[in-house]
C-alpha cells in the first residue's frame, strides 16, 4: 500500500466527523458544576485544550486538564460537583482507566469521549460521548481529534443552551471548508519541508491547535517543532529566532479577542528575521465560526500538509518507526 493513504483517507472524513460529533445529543444537563477538568494525553491532549479554553470562555466556569499520574500514580484530588472529560481515541491506556475510575471515586462526573465503543474508560464513566469516527488505522489520529472537539462543543450545549445553536452552524461551516485544499498547501509543504526546526503558534483554542499540530510535524515528519501561546513565546522562546533559523507557524482562529496578540508576536518574529506562515480559517472563506471550531477547522486544513511535508521528508505518515496506534502509558 502506498505511503500515507490510510492517513489521507481518513483525513478527508475528518470534516464530518467534526459534524457528526458537534451534532450529539448528550441529554439533560448534569446538576450544577462549579469548574470542569479534563483528562488526556497526546493528541487527546490538544483536543482538550481546545475545549478547556472553550468551556471558560462560554460557560463562566474554570476548565483545565489534570495529569493522569494524579490518579495513576497517586490518590487523586477531590471533585465534588465537577465535570470531569476523559479524552481517548481507544479508551484503552491504563493511566486514563485508573484516571476515570479514580476521579469518579473522587466525586467526580466522569464524561468519556472515546471512539472505541465499549472502552475500558468508557465502562469508568458515568456517561459517554462516542466521536463515532468510525476505525482509525493510521497511527497519527486526525479524523478522531476533530470529533472529539466536536463532541466537546456538543456537550457545552447542553451545558450552556445558548452556546449550541452557533455551534452546530460552525459544524456545518467546517463540513464544508474542511474539505477544501489550502490555498498555499504547496508553499506551507515546501517550507515544512526544508525545515530544521518549527514554532507552531496561537492563542486561546488555537493554541491548542497548535499543541496538536506541533506533534504531528514530530511523529509523522520527525520535525523537532514546538507549540507556544503567542505571549509566552515573546518572553524566552524567541531568543531562539534571534539565534537559529527557525519557520514560524502561526494559527489564527479569527476570534477578534486574539487577534492583536498574534499580530503583535508576527511583527516581532519578522523583526528578527524569521519565516512566519499565517494560516486562517479565512484562507478558505470560512468565518463567523465559534473559536473551538475554527481551531477544528485549522486542523482539517493543515493534517494535509503535514502528511505531504512527511512523504517529502520519506517519511510514511501512517506509521511511524517508533509509535504505534494505541499507546500504553500507566
Amino acid at each position: 500500500m502506498t505511503a500515507g493513504t490510510h492517513m489521507a483517507s481518513e483525513i478527508a472524513e475528518a470534516p464530518e466527523a467534526f459534524r457528526r460529533a458537534a451534532l450529539l445529543e448528550p441529554g439533560p444537563a448534569p446538576a450544577p458544576w462549579r469548574a470542569a477538568y479534563t483528562i488526556a494525553r497526546g493528541s487527546s491532549d490538544a483536543a482538550a485544550a481546545i475545549l478547556a479554553y472553550e468551556f471558560m470562555r462560554e460557560s463562566g466556569r474554570p476548565a483545565t486538564s489534570l495529569p493522569p499520574s494524579v490518579f495513576s500514580l497517586g490518590e487523586g484530588v477531590a471533585l465534588g460537583d465537577s465535570l470531569v472529560l476523559v479524552i481517548s481515541q481507544s479508551g484503552a491506556s491504563d493511566d486514563l482507566v485508573r484516571s476515570a475510575r479514580g476521579a469518579r471515586a473522587q466525586g467526580g462526573l466522569v464524561i468519556a469521549i472515546t471512539n472505541v465503543p465499549g472502552s475500558p474508560v468508557e465502562h469508568e464513566a458515568q456517561t459517554c460521548l462516542p466521536i463515532g469516527a468510525g476505525p482509525e488505522k493510521a497511527v497519527p489520529a486526525t479524523k478522531t481529534v476533530v470529533g472529539a472537539v466536536g463532541a466537546g462543543t456538543a456537550l457545552l450545549g447542553a451545558l450552556v443552551p445558548d452556546y449550541a445553536s452557533r455551534a452546530r452552524a460552525s459544524a456545518d461551516v467546517v463540513a464544508s471548508a474542511g474539505r477544501r485544499p489550502h490555498p498555499r498547501a504547496t508553499e506551507l509543504r515546501d517550507a515544512l519541508t526544508k525545515a530544521q526546526g518549527v514554532y507552531v503558534v496561537g492563542r486561546d483554542t488555537g493554541f491548542g491547535a497548535a499543541q496538536e499540530i506541533a506533534l504531528k510535524l514530530k511523529e509523522c515528519c520527525a520535525l523537532h517543532a514546538e507549540a507556544y501561546s503567542a505571549s509566552e513565546v515573546l518572553h524566552g522562546p524567541l531568543q531562539l529566532v534571534a539565534e537559529e533559523d527557525l519557520i514560524v507557524l502561526l494559527l489564527d482562529t479569527g476570534h477578534p479577542e486574539t487577534r492583536e496578540s498574534l499580530d503583535v508576536a508576527q511583527a516581532r518574529f519578522r523583526d528578527h528575521g524569521a519565516e512566519v506562515l499565517r494560516v486562517s480559517p479565512a484562507d478558505v472563506g470560512a468565518g463567523d465560526l465559534t473559536p473551538a471550531a475554527a481551531a477544528a477547522l485549522l486542523l482539517c486544513l493543515l493534517y494535509p500538509v503535514v502528511r505531504e511535508t512527511a512523504l517529502a521528508r520519506g517519511h510514511d505518515p501512517d506509521a511511524p518507526k517508533a509509535l504505534s496506534k494505541v499507546t500504553r502509558t500507566t
